[in-house]
């Protein structure tokens, strides 16, 4: 969307802040669709004469309304449930509603973010009593035209009738709805009166991907904007000492090298801490980086190469053993910061006929993104534009409009579409790097990174370990203890009151951290990513060791919950059940065909509930993930297509991770740059994914996040049935000393 044809911002706001904001997100959405009978939507929406309504909608003379989409999409699919949710409520038919993404808006926009899975979750409510209050006052205008009671019409996709068989189009009084007062109070539909919601839509913009057209913010561009490819540290610890620029500056196509910093360094000194800004800065050095700018992003990488850096040493660079031995030191120490304490661990523990202790541990994973970091900047004197990939526009903004001095009203954002996310755009590094740049020239550039560069100059996964302990009296699990110790991040308070929190009477949750000058944040499904497989091997382990199933061993402890409700918990302990007792049906639990070993897992975290089971088959003497049975608590499903391809996406992730992904440092270097020597799970690994959703009328929870942690527990518990051996560390496959094949 460029300036030219966004809706403009000088309309009144036609609906009351008061009367949207308890999603705490959207508000401000005015979502008058001018829909006249027969109208159809057109092969080619952008010969049709929009007219701008306000701000965020513009109706065509036809009848088809643009519906501004407001949080960044990433690919979890919120441009079409969003809008749908909208679009039921306010009775139009899906036909005729076309979508395009908004530009950030403070003002009439809350959460304007993608991340936690939380967009759908909290946009709810106030997404559906916008559709219904732009309804009511459409069928008011109506009426009163006719000089008939509200109670006598009645809509259908966008069609008001009277009980005359009189019918207008939303479009034909959408004037006069404009002048009546708002409602306060709303009717909103009933769960089964859904026409939209609840039926598979595709992706809104799928047409345009699979025919490549412009979307992502790599394909954004402007005339006269030069390209730009950033020279940054080769290691952790290092900082630019000189440079030589002279062969780059001679090349074809290279315009001119430069170096930023300077003003990365004003907005560290000055308004990091009180702006508390910190997650969202984690990758903003404030040490000098070389630029080389050019005509294409071809010659841009190639000048970059030519340059002859000489960097110093800043701080420790750090290598994986260090790691290691840190976070090992850590487990093992004192210095621990208690999240939660139920009862008395250490009696449990002095009283106990057994106690169990194992330790797991995870290595720093990369984003890998399929689209590397990139962000299009503008700046002039009277206005900063920027145009890209982020998952975090307002902080981005507020960041750049303090780092460049300019007033926040002189900085806009518009956000593309996103070539994956996983948490790494959230941190607005290329964002603070191309506003740099731009305002280093006067002129519009686009800042492009390499895979290389956004390997080895990351914001990874932290490097982390368990330690988890039980101590076993008289058949029961009597204390539970969990020590945490990270490289950097800490679980944060949620992740105490999650299973088996409220489960065990003696429950104890413990973290410390090194902190590190490697950059560290949130990868997808943060702090459970690996939380959950460890926990789930652990309690496989349990169960074994007190000789009872898995699955009962789940359902008594969640009958405790039950039975002894404790409110400092955020998972339903009958949802949980719920799950575990759906995947246990479809998965064939315990009656599998010979030569099929299974694992489960059940977890919940990002507001939803899910339980698995992988099957695992040996071949040529190396596990094989088979099939991954999904059972999902989500609650009403907005868009059972786009929910099906999160739920298998986020499995597939988990599994490639856990079983085939490492990622290590050697004095400050990552140590793999590219896909040659890392590993994603490849086509002929993903398994199958069979997915089963559990039937709600709660209202939605997450979807993007929740598969992906507990697939690595199933796994892990599936290939001890095969092989007999308890995996505590990922990749898994290095610990089996299976070979991994890298297919390039």
């Amino acid at each position: 969307m460029t300036p030219s044809n966004k809706a403009s911002l000088s309309r009144r706001s036609f609906l009351k802040t008061s009367a949207l904001a308890s999603g705490g997100m959207l508000i401000g959405f005015n979502l008058f669709n001018a829909c006249k009978p027969e109208a159809k939507v057109p092969l080619d929406i952008s010969k049709l004469n929009f007219n701008d309504f306000n701000a965020f909608i513009k109706i065509s003379d036809e009848g088809i309304v643009t519906i501004f989409s407001p949080n960044p999409e990433i690919g979890q699919g919120v441009k079409t449930s969003m809008p749908m949710i909208i679009a039921e409520e306010l009775d139009v038919a899906w036909k005729d509603v076309h979508v395009e993404q908004a530009a950030l808006d403070t003002k009439n926009f809350k959460r304007q973010l993608a991340g936690g899975s939380q967009s759908v979750r909290l946009g709810w409510k106030a997404l559906r009593q916008t559709g219904a209050t732009a309804k009511q006052m459409l069928v008011s205008a109506a009426a009163a035209r006719w000089g008939v009671d509200v109670s006598e019409c009645s809509v259908k996709e966008g069609i008001i009738s009277n009980s005359k068989g009189e019918t207008l189009g939303y479009g034909d009084v959408v004037n006069e709805a404009a002048t009546l007062e708002v409602p306060e109070d709303v009717n909103l539909k009933e769960p089964k009166d859904f026409k939209i919601i609840g039926k598979g839509k595709r992706n809104v913009d799928i047409d345009k991907i699979i025919t490549g057209k412009p979307l992502f913010g790599l394909d954004y561009k402007e005339e006269g904007m030069l390209y730009a490819s950033v020279l940054r540290p080769p290691a952790f610890g290092q900082i630019l000492e000189s440079f030589d620029a002279s062969q780059a500056k001679a090349m074809q196509g290279v315009v001119d090298v430069i170096t930023i910093g300077e003003k990365a360094r004003h907005y560290l000194e000055n308004h990091l801490e009180e702006d508390k800004y910190n997650g969202w800065t984690a990758q903003m050095s404030p040490s000098n980086k070389v630029v080389v700018l050019a005509k294409s992003t071809w010659d841009a990488i190639k000048g970059k190469k030519a340059i002859k850096a000489v960097w110093k040493q800043d701080s420790e660079l750090e290598s994986t053993e260090m790691h290691d031995k840190v976070l090992l030191d850590l487990l093992n120490g004192n210095k621990f910061e208690t999240k939660r304490k139920d009862g008395n661990i250490k009696s449990a523990f002095a009283k106990a006929d057994k106690v169990i202790e194992r330790i797991y541990e995870s290595p720093f994973l990369p984003h890998n993104t399929m689209e590397p970091m990139n962000f299009f900047a503008s700046v002039t004197p009277d206005k900063v534009r920027l145009i890209g990939p982020v998952q975090t526009p307002e902080p981005a903004a507020n960041v750049v409009s303090k780092m460049l001095g300019r007033d926040i009203d002189q900085v806009s954002v518009e956000m593309t579409r996103m070539g994956g996310g996983f948490g790494r755009r959230l941190y607005g590094d290329f964002v603070y790097e191309a506003a740099e740049i731009s305002n280093s020239i006067q002129k519009p550039v686009k800042m492009v990174s390499t895979r290389e560069d956004d390997m080895t100059m990351g914001v990874y996964r932290p490097a982390i370990k368990y330690k988890i302990a039980a101590s076993i009296k008289d058949g029961e699990i009597t204390g539970y203890h969990l020590k945490e110790a990270a490289v950097n991040v800490n679980m944060y308070g949620l992740i105490p009151h999650f299973f088996p929190a409220g489960a065990i009477k003696n429950y104890q949750v413990d973290t410390a951290n090194y902190k590190s000058n490697i950059t560290t944040g949130a990868w997808r499904a943060p702090y459970t990513n690996f939380l959950a497989s460890a926990e789930q091997s652990f309690f496989d382990e349990l169960a074994e060791e007190l000789g009872v199933d898995r699955v009962q061993l789940h359902m008594d402890l969640l009958e405790q919950v039950k039975n002894n409700p404790e409110p400092n918990i955020k998972y339903s302990p009958e949802r949980l059940q719920g799950v575990l007792k759906l995947v246990v049906d479809k998965s064939n639990w315990g009656k599998a065909a010979s030569g099929v070993y299974q694992g489960l897992s059940v977890y919940y975290c990002h507001n939803t509930h899910v339980a698995e089971v992988a099957d695992i088959i040996i071949e040529n003497g190396t596990p094989v993930v088979q099939k991954v049975t999904c059972a999902v608590d989500c609650g009403i499903l907005v868009n059972p297509l786009g929910a099906l391809n999160q739920v298998k996406g986020g499995v597939i992730d988990g599994i490639g991770h856990a079983m085939y992904s490492d990622f290590g440092f050697n004095k400050g270097v990552p140590q793999s740059n590219n896909f040659n020597t890392y590993q994603l799970i490849r086509m002929a690994q993903t398994p199958k994914v069979d997915v089963h959703f559990v039937e709600s009328d709660i209202d939605p929870t997450g979807l993007g996040e929740p598969t992906l942690p507990p697939v690595g527990g199933a796994v892990a518990n599936a290939i001890y049935k095969a092989t007999g051996k308890r995996l505590t560390k990922q990749p898994f496959m290095d610990n089996l000393n299976a070979k991994k094949s890298i297919a390039v």
